[in-house]
């Protein structure tokens, strides 16, 4: 599969770049994808939910009424998750929810994800391009001339430009990130995903 490239103007230059068939082309793995964004939601999780049992909430711990003879059940401390402001029986507790995905099966997942986008038509080539300064207009305006400024888009530049990240992380529809952290989720998530034609280079 070929794809022309484009200026930031959104205009055709004349070039064109071929995409890898075991990248682009590849049959595509639905349970590879579950698994990776999955695991990606997974860990960022923070983990850090806590709730107080019954040895941790503040309370006398003297028998509130006698064994037998009252007609109800037997009750022996306030601090039972059966009162009201009582502990919590089996509540939650801090912990890590990251999982293990093989590293095989990740990258099956993301060249099943660029797939996708591929056969759908939502890959976009970029030449290179820099901005003088930090200016979201500027942004919006490449983005209005390729045509996605109304669809969640995912734009992924060969290195880390602060120009380009500042100009862009105000728009809640937009993301930034370098290819080496191209990963399954943002490729899924995003409507359009756009190469600058280095960040292509270095994934191909």
């Amino acid at each position: 599969m070929e794809l022309p490239v484009l200026n930031i103007a959104g205009e055709e230059t004349g070039r064109k770049v071929k995409l890898q068939k075991t990248i682009f082309e590849v049959e595509p793995n639905d349970h590879a994808i579950y698994l990776d964004v999955k695991q990606y939601m997974a860990a960022n999780r923070q983990g850090t939910h806590k709730a107080k049992d019954r040895g941790e909430v503040s309370g006398s711990t003297r028998k509130i009424k006698r064994q037998k003879g009252t007609g109800t059940a037997r009750a022996g401390s306030v601090k039972s998750p059966v009162f009201r402001g009582g502990g919590r029986a089996f509540g939650p507790r801090p912990r890590d929810y990251d999982m293990k995905v093989n590293k095989k099966v990740k990258q099956l997942a993301r060249r099943s994800a660029l797939t996708y986008k591929a056969e759908q038509k939502n890959v976009i080539i970029l030449e290179d391009f820099q901005l003088e300064a930090p200016k979201t207009k500027s942004f919006i305006d490449i983005q209005r001339n390729l045509k996605i400024d109304k669809k969640r888009s995912l734009m992924v530049l060969n290195t880390p430009d602060t120009n380009i990240l500042l100009s862009s992380r105000n728009l809640q529809d937009s993301k930034i990130i370098p290819v080496a952290e191209l990963n399954t989720y943002d490729i899924m998530h995003a409507s359009v995903v756009v190469f600058v034609e280095s960040s292509l280079k270095s994934l191909q």
